[in-house]
C-alpha cells in the first residue's frame, strides 16, 4: 500500500465524515432533535445536535481499513473499536432519552476495562529515564483516567468547534511524533481519527450548524485516551508526551472539578464555569476561544511534546512545565468559580 493510496484513504473518510454530518443534520432538524439553549448554555440559538455519529461511524471505517492493511494491530483494533463504539451507543441513548448516572458510570468503566484487558494492561512509566511496570496499581489508574477523559470531552465539548479543533491538534501532534520518533507506520491510526473530524468539523466550526452530541464527544474522549496508552506500548516517552498534547482539555476540566468539589457543588450538575466558557462570554463569541486553544496546541504543548518525545526533556518535568501555564490561565479565567448573575 502507497503512501498516495493511505492518503487517498484519508481523503475518504474525511468526505464520508462530511455526507454523514449533512445526512445527520437533516434527519435531526427533521425529527426536532434539536439543542435548545437555556440558562446553562453557551449558546443562543436551537442548533440540531447528533452529528459525532459522523465521526464514530468513518474513523471506525477507516480504523478497519487500517487493520486490513496490517497497519493497525488486532489488539489495537479492537480496543480501539469495542470501547469507542459502546460508548457512541451509550452516548446516542442518553442524547434520544436520559440514562441514569450511575448506569453511565458503570458503562464507562466497562469500556474502560475491555480496552485494557485488550491492551494487556497498562503501559511502563518512563520516569527519569526509569522504566517503572505499575501492575494492578497502573490498570486501576489507567482505568480511572479512560473514564475522566471520554467524561470531560463531554464536558469540554460546550462550544463551536472547540471538541472538533482540539481532537484535530491532538491527532495530528501525535502522529507528527510518531514520524519524528521512527514509528511513521503508527502515525496512520490517529491521522484516520484525524480526517473523520475534519469533516464533521466543516459543520461545526463556529458558527456551528450542527452539535456533536454525547456519541461523539464520548467516542472522542475514550478513542483519544486509549490511543495515548497505545503510545505508551510504542514508546514510554510518547506517553508523557500525548499527555501533553491533550493538556487544554484535561487542565481546565480538572481545575473546574476540584474547585466545585472543594465548594460542595453537585459535580453531575450542568454549569457554565469552565475557563473555556467564562472565555467565550468575556471575547464575544465562540471563535476567539476555539483559535486560541489551536494556538495552544500548536504553539506550546507541541514543541514541549516534541522535546519530550525526542528525549530532550524528561517526561515528568515536560507535563509540568506544559501545564503551569494552562493552570494559571484556568485560574486567571476563573474555571470552576460560580456564575455571577
Amino acid at each position: 500500500m502507497t503512501s498516495l493510496q493511505l492518503t487517498t484513504l484519508l481523503l475518504v473518510t474525511s468526505v464520508a465524515s462530511w455526507l454523514l454530518t449533512a445526512a445527520l443534520r437533516r434527519y435531526a432538524l427533521a425529527r426536532s432533535l434539536m439543542d435548545i439553549p437555556n440558562a446553562r448554555s453557551s449558546h443562543t440559538s436551537p442548533t440540531p445536535r447528533g452529528g459525532g455519529i459522523a465521526i464514530v461511524t468513518s474513523a471506525c471505517a477507516a480504523f478497519a481499513c487500517l487493520h486490513a492493511l496490517n497497519l493497525v494491530t488486532a489488539v489495537q483494533l479492537w480496543a480501539l473499536l469495542g470501547s469507542g463504539i459502546f460508548i457512541a451507543a451509550i452516548g446516542f441513548l442518553d442524547d434520544h432519552g436520559h440514562i441514569a448516572a450511575r448506569w453511565r458510570l458503570l458503562a464507562h468503566f466497562i469500556a474502560a476495562t475491555w480496552a485494557l484487558g485488550w491492551q494487556g494492561g497498562t503501559p511502563a512509566l518512563d520516569i527519569a529515564g526509569i522504566t517503572i511496570e505499575l501492575g494492578w496499581a497502573g490498570n486501576l489508574l489507567a482505568a480511572v483516567f479512560l473514564v475522566w477523559m471520554l467524561n470531560l470531552y463531554n464536558f469540554m465539548d460546550g462550544i463551536d468547534g472547540l471538541a472538533s479543533v482540539e481532537a484535530l491538534c491532538v491527532c495530528l501532534g501525535g502522529a507528527l511524533l510518531y514520524l519524528l520518533t521512527g514509528h511513521a507506520p503508527v502515525a496512520w491510526l490517529p491521522l484516520a481519527l484525524a480526517a473523520a473530524v475534519v469533516g464533521f468539523l466543516v459543520w461545526n466550526f463556529p458558527p456551528a450548524r450542527i452539535f456533536m452530541g454525547d456519541a461523539g464527544s464520548g467516542f472522542l474522549g475514550i478513542v483519544l485516551g486509549i490511543m495515548s496508552l497505545q503510545a505508551g506500548t510504542v514508546s514510554p516517552p510518547l506517553l508523557w508526551a500525548w499527555l501533553v498534547l491533550l493538556g487544554v482539555f484535561v487542565v481546565d476540566a480538572t481545575v473546574t472539578l476540584l474547585r466545585r468539589l472543594i465548594r460542595g457543588d453537585k459535580v453531575y450538575q450542568a454549569h457554565r464555569s469552565h475557563a473555556y466558557q467564562y472565555a467565550a462570554r468575556r471575547h464575544g463569541g465562540h471563535r476567539p476561544v476555539t483559535l486560541a486553544v489551536a494556538a495552544i496546541n500548536v504553539g506550546w504543548l507541541l514543541p514541549t511534546a516534541t522535546a519530550i518525545a525526542l528525549g530532550w526533556l524528561g517526561g515528568l518535568t515536560g507535563l509540568l512545565l506544559a501545564y503551569a501555564p494552562l493552570i494559571v490561565l484556568a485560574l486567571r479565567y476563573d474555571a470552576g468559580k460560580p456564575e455571577r448573575r
